[in-house]
């Protein structure tokens, strides 16, 4: 789909070098998009549903990538920033409203003149459920199938089959799978 179209229902900004690639077949209004630097990719693959979500990219060769049949909801924030970081959701996955993903905390936090906080790819399996106000931070990876409960905190690995709740995220249970 050309950016052009893209822009019909949506807020996007692009800088020049970068590259935007979505299936023809995706569904998505009432969303920003924000691609700042140079060498950044974002892909929404085919039959993605997306609305009211803000997509940022900022930093040099990054990649955000939405698998395909996934479905995010109202007032998601996914950020993939810092350069060469990656947030990738796997396909026929759903986020619940105002679900957060982030490669990086932001700002940089110094300790002794070294920071100490950089930016982590995200990597999010097949068939993931992200409930209402959850939270994926920075090098957090989850397992196909898995469930993250309302308003949890996720900075870690989730194993594929697990439903994870609270904050930080713990297992409540294992070798389940989910049903739209």
């Amino acid at each position: 789909m050309p950016v052009w179209r893209l822009a019909l229902r949506n807020k996007v900004r692009m800088a020049p070098g970068n590259r935007l690639e979505a299936a023809r077949n995706i569904r998505i209004r009432h969303c920003q998009i924000s691609i700042k630097g140079t060498g950044n990719r974002l892909v929404i693959e085919p039959g993605a549903n997306l609305r009211g979500v803000q997509l940022e990219i900022d930093g040099e060769g990054c990649e955000l990538r939405i698998g395909a049949e996934t479905v995010i909801g109202e007032g998601c924030y996914l950020s993939c920033r810092e350069s060469g970081t990656r947030l990738v959701i796997g396909r026929d996955g759903m986020l619940s409203r105002n679900v957060k993903v982030m490669t990086s905390d932001g700002h940089e936090i110094l300790a002794g003149g070294q920071r100490i906080n950089p930016a982590r790819s995200i990597t999010i399996g097949d068939h993931v459920w992200l409930a209402d106000s959850a939270i994926v931070l920075k090098g957090a990876t989850i397992g196909d199938n898995a469930v993250v409960g309302i308003a949890s905190l996720v900075t870690g690995k989730v194993e594929a089959g697990c439903v994870v709740a609270g904050n930080p995220a713990r297992v409540v249970k294992e070798g389940v799978t989910w049903l739209r």
